[in-house]
């Protein structure tokens, strides 16, 4: 039978116990990690989140406790009270090691069956068992010190905010479905049968309107919910820290960015941010890495042989630019005796995986560079195609040849794996604002053009003459903030013409009464003034894993849904039974109720 914790209240954490308490009477609570009996000498390393402690019971210990100490096994909860004292032989190995409890009344509160696993970060448990079992995977140290220090970067991000006059304020769980780019999680309505509530994607209506609404400077730490496939810095549901400001223009939202990043930096990692943060246009961004979130810590960058091999024997370089593509390539510096050909085989797969035709490549290892081109080509054409790259010696190349929107991202996503497996990558943190998005983008299953970002996005102004005559050199007033390859906000100035928005949503495709049923109120709010505004959201827990060194983000997730959507744990989702469907007017695929 458990004991209980009547006339004995827990005074320390157990990792906070220090030679300062030497000859103190204190109780401390937690967890068994492990407990080792030597016969009259008892040893139990309690644990709590705090950290380890020792516990000792020995030849001067009350028989009633020393017995009750040898019952104890891993995991059971304790609390005991007694003297803290110097230990014997220090353990380096954790913070409290020089230092031990000789207890003298000890209670079980709470007996514990053996674990599926053992609760130690040193554990090579597969992640579907730990998953399973995520209230005891949560007991684990590391874990618990991402969670923490998440509440702590959560904790800094509103103190920020407030410093500099921001009012928080929460939005609505359930709203209007309107589209923002990924499929909404959708809540039937019991009451209106047959409309159904959506759960935000992100605050972005109800922000702009408290613009209007004249609170001018808004924070939320908001629960934001996509559909959409799942990868190692992506959850169905996360956390935004969500920001919106009036009377301002792109710096003005960048420098209060900035400011944020300099903030966090100092307080949670003692790490000082040199001002002004690097900024990239999305054009040179995608010219130079391939990607609109480029890891800037490496070089490895993009190089363009288009007017080289323009007209050249090799019809596979030439049709490209003949076609109006380009011909683009990226030098593995030293990687020509990592990059057999065996292995550029694999990347050749990969890159045809992900939209390529195939992959010429170059590797020198010998006087002469062996080359999967080389018989189309003089020697001076290759010569020059070499040291336009910067080929040298001991390196590799791979050159992609197809539309621009092949061979950017191809070229990019090859210069990550090649970066990894290099182990050129430093340590350290590279922040980057990516600027002047594209507003629209070509969606080549709908056959339209569709807004990049959303479509209250602002085009920049010299842009806005050819909204209707080129759509695709319309620039936006978006911009993303980026650190060591991974998006962490994203955001822009937002339009506050009506009549301006009304054309925005015609060019992509609305009808007025699509317009009228998804937008209208926000339309007809704009007839009534408003500030100029435009703010940004940026990833509370991408932003906590990558200070955190983590390598997913389920590392600072408590409960995190797996690939497929659904959380192992509880099982959800889950059916639920026919009278609920039939309250909710609900009938599903094939009949079933």
């Amino acid at each position: 039978m458990a004991e209980t914790m009547q006339g004995l209240k827990r005074s320390c954490y157990c990792g906070e116990v220090s030679v300062a308490d030497i000859g103190k009477e204190i109780v401390v609570g937690g967890f068994t990690q492990k407990q080792r009996d030597k016969g009259e000498l008892v040893f139990i390393d309690l644990r709590d989140r705090t950290g380890i402690v020792q516990l000792i019971f020995d030849e001067q210990s009350d028989r009633a406790v020393i017995a009750k100490a040898k019952e104890v096994r891993s995991e059971y909860v304790l609390l005991a009270k007694g003297t803290v004292r110097r230990r014997e032989s220090v353990n380096h190995d954790i913070p409290t090691g020089e230092v031990e409890i000789f207890v003298t009344e000890l209670r079980i509160l709470s007996r514990a069956q053996t674990p599926p696993f053992h609760i130690s970060d040193e554990n090579d448990t597969n992640e579907e068992l730990r998953l399973r079992y995520r209230y005891l995977d949560l007991r684990r140290p590391a874990l618990q010190k991402n969670i923490m220090f998440r509440a702590e970067l959560a904790r800094a991000a509103r103190d920020y905010f407030a410093e500099n006059g921001f009012i928080e304020i929460e939005t609505p769980m359930m709203i209007k479905s309107t589209p923002e780019g990924a499929r909404d999680y959708v809540v039937p309505s019991r009451v209106h049968n047959g409309s159904f509530y959506a759960l935000p994607q992100s605050p972005q209506i109800y922000k702009q309107l408290l613009m209007i609404a004249g609170f001018d400077r808004y924070i939320q730490l908001a629960r934001c919910f996509r559909d959409e496939d799942l990868r190692a810095d992506r959850q169905p549901e996360f956390t935004q820290i969500d920001m919106e400001m009036s009377f301002v223009d792109t710096e003005d939202v960048l420098d209060m960015g900035e400011g944020f990043v300099r903030y966090i930096m100092k307080r949670l990692k003692n790490v000082d941010i040199t001002e002004p943060l690097p900024r990239m246009t999305y054009r040179d961004a995608m010219e130079r890495y391939g990607s609109d979130k480029p890891d800037i810590r490496y070089g490895m960058e993009i190089t363009n042989l288009s007017d080289l091999v323009k007209g050249c024997g090799f019809s596979v370089f030439a049709s490209a630019v003949e076609n109006g593509g380009s011909v683009r390539g990226i030098v593995v510096k030293n990687g020509a005796s990592t990059y057999t050909r065996k292995e550029i085989d694999k990347l050749t797969e990969h890159a045809k995986g992900i939209g390529a035709k195939g992959l010429a490549w170059v590797r020198w290892v010998d006087e002469k560079p062996a080359c999967s081109f080389a018989k189309f080509l003089s020697e001076e054409e290759l010569s020059a195609i070499l040291a336009r790259l910067g080929c040298e010696k001991g390196d590799a190349a791979l050159i992609v040849a197809d539309k621009d929107r092949v061979t950017l991202p191809v070229l990019g996503a090859l210069r990550q794996i090649c970066a990894k497996r290099m182990d050129i990558i430093p340590e350290g943190y590279a922040f980057l604002w990516i600027t002047e998005f594209p507003f629209f983008e070509w969606d080549d299953e709908s056959g339209t053009w569709v807004a990049m970002h959303h479509p209250f996005t602002m085009p920049m102004d010299e842009c806005i003459p050819f909204l209707e005559s080129d759509p695709g050199s319309v620039r936006a007033k978006a911009y993303d903030l980026v650190l060591n390859g991974i998006e962490l906000c994203s955001g822009s100035i937002r339009i506050t013409d009506y009549e301006l928005q009304q054309k925005m949503f015609e060019l992509l495709g609305l009808t007025d009464e699509e317009i009228e049923a998804k937008f209208g109120f926000l339309v007809e709010a704009y007839r009534y003034g408003a500030p100029p505004h435009g703010g940004l959201g940026l990833g509370l827990d991408r932003l906590a894993m990558l200070l955190c060194g983590a390598d997913n983000i389920r590392d600072v997730t408590a409960f995190p849904k797996v690939q497929n959507a659904s959380e192992l744990m509880s099982g959800c989702p889950s059916p639920i039974d026919a009278k609920q469907l039939e309250e909710l007017g609900i009938t599903l695929a094939g009949g079933a109720e």
